[in-house]
């Protein structure tokens, strides 16, 4: 008869996240995944499968609090624009102050590990599409309401404005200057 599990895999998800976003897939050996969840490779590897499988629900967790941070900043009271801004201006803020550069780990497995993992490919999808639909729909919103341009294409604007967002997450990892990413916030906002 198994032991039942004495741990939360929502916790363990994360440590093993935070593992891979400091480290990178590659270099994130099943020592470091054991030492940074503190289980023994038999209960972490029967509890998540593969180092691969751990690495997808580990990209999965980031994107969805990822999303959250994003519905929380739209859904904050203000015009449209000014959300956006200290949205973006946070993510900017996020990584310009930390010290070990991780940028975003969405954006780090699509460039590390998604030409060879489908599975996380398949994440990265959805996680854009998710993004794409509820910043169109609030686009779509604001247009209605007076805040953003009637000449304005919702879809167009959000598909910039997530472009504008992932170079961001890339130069967070290299910027020191805040004020060169902050231009590029003010310049894709002023379009709407």
């Amino acid at each position: 008869m198994p032991r039942p599990r004495t741990f939360d895999d929502t916790e363990v998800i994360e440590a093993a996240m935070h593992a891979f976003w400091d480290r990178g897939y590659e270099a994130t050996s099943a020592d470091e995944l054991c030492r940074r969840t503190g289980l023994g490779r038999g209960s972490l590897y029967n509890a998540f499968g593969t180092k691969q499988s751990l690495y997808e629900e580990a990209v999965r967790r980031y994107a969805d609090i990822t999303f959250q941070n994003l519905l929380t900043a739209l859904e904050r009271p203000g015009p449209l624009k000014e959300r956006l801004r200290a949205f973006m201006y946070g993510v900017i803020d996020t990584d310009v102050v930390d010290a070990d550069h991780r940028g975003c780990l969405v954006v780090n497995a699509a460039v590390e590990v998604s030409p060879r993992n489908e599975g996380v490919r398949e994440i990265i999808r959805r996680q854009s599409a998710r993004m794409e639909t509820t910043l169109c729909g609030v686009l779509v919103i604001a247009q209605r309401a007076g805040e953003v341009s009637a000449d304005t294409d919702p879809l167009r604007a959000t598909r910039t404005i997530l472009t504008v967002l992932n170079g961001l997450r890339v130069l967070g990892k290299v910027a020191t200057e805040r004020d060169a990413l902050t231009d590029a916030v003010d310049g894709v906002l002023a379009t709407l």
